[in-house]
């Protein structure tokens, strides 16, 4: 039996092994789950299962964050002052923890858009080259 006769497997995704929860890319994370739960707050106080459901909903079910990687940065941002905090009840009438942007997480949130921007324009001039 020759090699040509061996079924090709797929290319690898990280995505094939993450499961269906995980719909951020590992090295996506570091650089951009701030800013993306910072941008789902400028709307408007949410809590962190409304901040995730904004960002699904707002990528188009690209980008989901799990718990522990949400709750992981929410403790960071407050931990930095560009969140706040406030215990009150969801609308299930549950008791959830609500988040808003800080004035200071304004000022983060606008650099590190500008920040992002600027990263994102060098990559697709250097994915236009030949």
């Amino acid at each position: 039996m020759g090699l040509d006769k061996i079924a090709r497997m797929p290319p690898y995704s990280p995505h094939a092994t993450m499961g269906i929860n995980d719909r951020l890319p590992p090295e996506l994370l570091n650089g951009t789950v701030d800013l993306l739960i910072l941008k789902s707050l400028a709307g408007g106080t949410r809590h962190g299962y409304a901040i995730a459901q904004h960002i699904r909903a707002s990528s188009k079910d690209v980008l989901e964050l799990g718990e522990s990687s949400l709750y992981t940065a929410l403790q960071r941002l407050l931990l930095n002052g560009w969140v706040a905090d406030e215990w009150g009840a969801s609308e299930n009438n549950r008791r959830a923890r609500y988040y808003t942007l800080t004035p200071a997480g304004r000022k983060h949130l606008a650099a590190q858009t500008r920040e992002f921007d600027l990263v994102v324009g060098a990559i697709q001039r250097v994915l236009r080259t030949a």
